[in-house]
């Protein structure tokens, strides 16, 4: 098979991790099929901006038994595999064919991490030295590799991350018995949270990680308190959220057995938990403001910040013209733009409309029972 084969298929196989997530706006922001394969992911960069990645796997041969994957071992795929130079040259030729921002390195998991580390350093490294490319590279950390590899990978990219897939051991093991959820995901999570830490010189890399939805048996309340502790503690810059769906794993994990109402409902679900954390990340929500039922997930019919404000009634309504910012968050139908619109407009002229913040209509009457001028 051609370079070009190769990736048609391990592009494909990239789909399944999600630490650069599609947009969902509009036909633009979603993944397109080049002319010579599909690969090219539209993305939001942690750091900001957004455009086009080459977001492939080196290899999707893998020993690891992950009952939620496809590329398991014993899975049914058809295995390829890609020498660094050869992808490292694709992707340069393909930078000056099309408008690319970067590249997503990830692997299957070989009979030894670091084996699958050294296939994604190396790549890197071939960008980095050989090529001279300065652009952005998105290295996946595979669980379990060495702290020397991990360094590595952290010195080579603009962002790395490492997919925590449950919130905690018991939901884990559940999923793999080959890896080990404290040495393999949590210690290296750590090591990456103290490499880029805003005093070291690793600093302008950024950090992610991502949940498997639903393949496991735990419910929400355990991820969005493990989401607050990745924030809070450990500094991440991302988290993403990747419904499990049926029919990709081992019949025998507990994502399988589950039968929900509707089959859409396991993408509601991941809807929410990508609210909750955007939520987190831009509104000032903590762990404490949000809402569980009873089997402690929250609600699908209901956003978990309309969830807050309608169970909050003494909180209303929020002077539009002396509330501070983080109360303004608070309110539905405001965000982070229209509230810093609010903010910068009245320092310099008295607010006695919001037609003069141009709001958008839809958003100014979701927002009209919780203000007041």
């Amino acid at each position: 098979m051609d370079v070009v084969e190769k990736l048609n298929l391990l592009a494909q196989d990239a789909q399944y991790d999600l630490a650069c997530a599609c947009g969902t706006k509009n036909s633009d922001d979603h993944r397109k099929r080049g002319a010579d394969g599909n690969w090219l992911y539209p993305v939001t960069v942690p750091g900001g901006g957004s455009g086009i990645l080459l977001k492939t796997l080196v290899t999707n041969a893998c020993t690891s038994d992950c009952k939620y994957c496809p590329l398991r071992l014993n899975g049914k795929s058809r295995r390829v595999s890609l020498i660094p130079d050869k992808l490292a040259a694709f992707f340069i030729d393909l930078c000056r064919r099309k408008n690319l921002i970067g590249i997503f390195l990830s692997s299957g998991l070989l009979d030894h991490p670091d084996k699958s580390m050294q296939l994604l350093i190396d790549t890197a490294s071939i960008l980095r030295y050989k090529y001279r490319y300065r652009g952005y590279i998105h290295t996946k950390i595979i669980p379990g590799a060495s702290t020397e590899s991990i360094i590595k990978a952290v010195s080579l990219s603009s962002a790395v991350s490492l997919n925590i897939e449950t919130p905690g051991e018991t939901y884990f093991s559940k999923l793999s018995s080959r890896k080990k959820y404290l040495t393999d995901i949590i210690e290296p999570l750590k090591l990456l949270s103290s490499l880029t830490d805003k005093h070291s010189k690793y600093k302008r890399v950024k950090t992610s990680t991502q949940f498997i939805v639903g393949a496991s048996d735990e419910p929400d309340q355990e991820i969005v308190k493990y989401m607050w502790g990745l924030y809070d503690r450990l500094n991440l810059n991302r988290i993403y959220f990747s419904a499990y769906q049926k029919g990709l794993g081992h019949p025998e994990i507990p994502g399988e057995l589950y039968v929900p109402e509707s089959p859409d409902n396991i993408f509601v679900r991941e809807h929410r938990l990508y609210q909750s954390d955007f939520l987190m990340r831009s509104y000032g929500f903590t762990y404490q403001d949000f809402m569980f039922g009873s089997g402690g997930n929250l609600d699908l019919s209901k956003d978990p910040k309309q969830q807050w404000a309608d169970s909050h009634p003494e909180f209303y309504p929020v002077s539009i013209k002396r509330s501070s910012k983080e109360e303004l968050l608070r309110v539905p139908g405001l965000g982070p733009v229209i509230v810093k619109r609010i903010v910068k407009y009245r320092k310099s002229t008295p607010l006695s409309s919001l037609d003069s913040i141009k709001m958008p209509k839809h958003l100014l009457q979701k927002a009209s029972p919780y203000i007041m001028l």
